[in-house]
């Protein structure tokens, strides 16, 4: 299973940008609760810290999402890319299991463990040779 579709790790990155990007990476960096109530999440009264980690988090999916695009378009890091998607599969399924069990979270983020994981297998599958 490990690279069966290696030839289009280039073309799976790509897509998978854009879709990360639009749908997660610019939202929760530019208006993190917005996105966050978007998501069912409760929204305290004090909202500085949560503005803060929102923030802090899209900027970091936006640097996965610069990994991508690089990879993408020149295949430069085309592995790297890959071993760090596999990582942040691997990690954010923990986390939202874990979120799960301590029912501390809306549907929308236990959803998200099937997300993860099906991006974890896919990131595999297209894992370049």
């Amino acid at each position: 299973m490990i690279g069966i579709w290696a030839p289009h790790a280039q073309a799976f990155l790509f897509a998978l940008m854009i879709v990360t990007t639009a749908a997660f990476a610019l939202p929760i960096f530019l208006v993190p609760l917005a996105w966050a109530r978007r998501f069912g999440w409760r929204i305290p009264e004090h909202t500085d810290l949560a503005i803060y980690f929102g923030r802090c988090l899209g900027a970091f999916i936006l640097i996965v999402e610069l990994l991508m695009l690089r990879a993408a378009l020149t295949g430069i890091g085309l592995v790297f890319t890959f071993q760090v998607l596999i990582a942040v599969a691997v990690l954010m399924t923990i986390v939202h299991i874990w979120g799960a069990l301590l029912r501390i979270q809306p549907i929308s983020e236990t959803l998200e463990i099937g997300m993860y994981a099906g991006l974890g297998l896919l990131a595999v599958a297209f894992y370049p040779g």
